[in-house]
């Protein structure tokens, strides 16, 4: 099973981890990916002057937005079928 740990602190979260956090949470609905792919919230990864962070199956990623975190999960877990 594999995980994704987004901070949520308040500098990550005002700096775009809001979206990412819905970004994240649709792509896997849309994909059937939820019920093999945890998504756990944290409120500091201390990076905070390189946020917003996140962490996917322990390699940690900064800065971020929206497309970016639609790449790579793209990339690290594929497109797959939409539902």
């Amino acid at each position: 099973m594999s995980e994704i740990h987004i901070c949520l602190g308040s500098s990550c979260f005002s700096r775009g981890n809001a979206e990412n956090l819905r970004v994240i949470q649709q792509y896997l609905a849309d994909r059937g990916l939820n019920i093999r792919i945890t998504v756990t919230g944290h409120l500091c990864e201390d990076q905070c002057s390189s946020g917003p962070n996140l962490v996917v199956d322990g390699r940690m990623y900064h800065g971020l937005d929206a497309a970016g975190v639609r790449a790579l999960l793209g990339d690290r877990f594929g497109e797959g079928e939409r539902t």
